[in-house]
């Protein structure tokens, strides 16, 4: 199936954080009864053991997806103590805040954070989760020659794809939303009359979950992405994820450096 890069409402700065705000919420609440959490898990501990770090620079976070769960079961299996940073160029405000008062390994930039600039005092393994089809080609290849530029490493996941069963389970979606708004947090009470009286974010929702499966990139796209980045110095690894209940694979990339300079706890 052919990439459509179409418009999606959460990528304009001029949508209201309002109804932004309840889409991120969303895709943080289905994140966990999908196991998202659990699906990445593994390749995640990968990411961060070749990356010889403990600590997790979160872009494009949204309402924080699945990452709080993948952390906690990492840190569980192998004894490790791990940190993250969430950050996005919209940053949701009360879902950070969230976040972080259930998670204290967790903390958070406020601030704008730009995937394709990041920051230099922001150091750490980087992580994009169902987030790089945002970007039209040329921005994702920016984001990720940033990090060779940078010398980090970075480990992207998309657990949507490209898939008719895909844009098909998306009709399900505005239904889904009505049923699940009361138990989205932080909750906002200013959400159910854009719900329930004007159905605004069911239908936000619905179609920019539609246009991000049109817009995922596939495996072969992202090969021929890092092609032109890939050196003795610095590897690529890109491959299907499982997805429980799911007759589609979703994707991973992970990028490193293959010179890492030997981490304080190693020496």
């Amino acid at each position: 199936m052919r990439r459509f890069h179409l418009f999606e409402f959460e990528d304009q700065s001029w949508f209201p954080a309002l109804i932004r705000d309840a889409g991120t919420a969303f895709l943080a609440f289905v994140a966990r009864p999908a196991r998202h959490g659990e699906t990445i898990a593994p390749v995640l501990a990968r990411a961060l053991r070749r990356a010889r770090e403990d600590r997790v620079i979160d872009l494009c976070s949204g309402g924080s997806g699945p990452l709080p769960t993948a952390l906690a079961i990492i840190a569980d299996q192998e004894g490790r103590t791990l940190t993250a940073t969430l950050t996005d160029l919209y940053p949701n405000r009360n879902a950070f805040e969230h976040v972080i008062r259930d998670n204290p390994a967790i903390t958070a930039e406020f601030e704008p954070i730009d995937a394709t600039r990041v920051p230099g005092n922001l150091k750490g393994l980087r992580t994009i989760f169902s987030g790089l089809h945002h970007f039209r080609p040329e921005k994702a290849k920016q984001i990720l020659a940033s990090a060779v530029e940078d010398r980090a490493s970075i480990a992207i996941f998309e657990v949507v794809a490209r898939h008719p069963l895909a844009l098909l389970a998306m009709l399900f979606v505005p239904l889904t939303t009505l049923m699940i708004i009361p138990s989205l947090r932080p909750f906002r009470w200013s959400w159910i009359p854009l719900t329930y009286l004007v159905p605004i974010i069911p239908l936000f929702i619905f179609w920019d979950g539609l246009v991000s499966c049109l817009r995922c990139y596939s495996q072969d796209e992202l090969r021929e992405m890092t092609a032109n980045l890939t050196s003795d110095d610095y590897q690529w690894e890109i491959g299907g994820l499982d997805l429980p209940g799911m007759p589609y694979e979703g994707v991973y990339v992970i990028g490193s450096p293959t010179r890492m300079q030997p981490s304080v706890e190693s020496r």
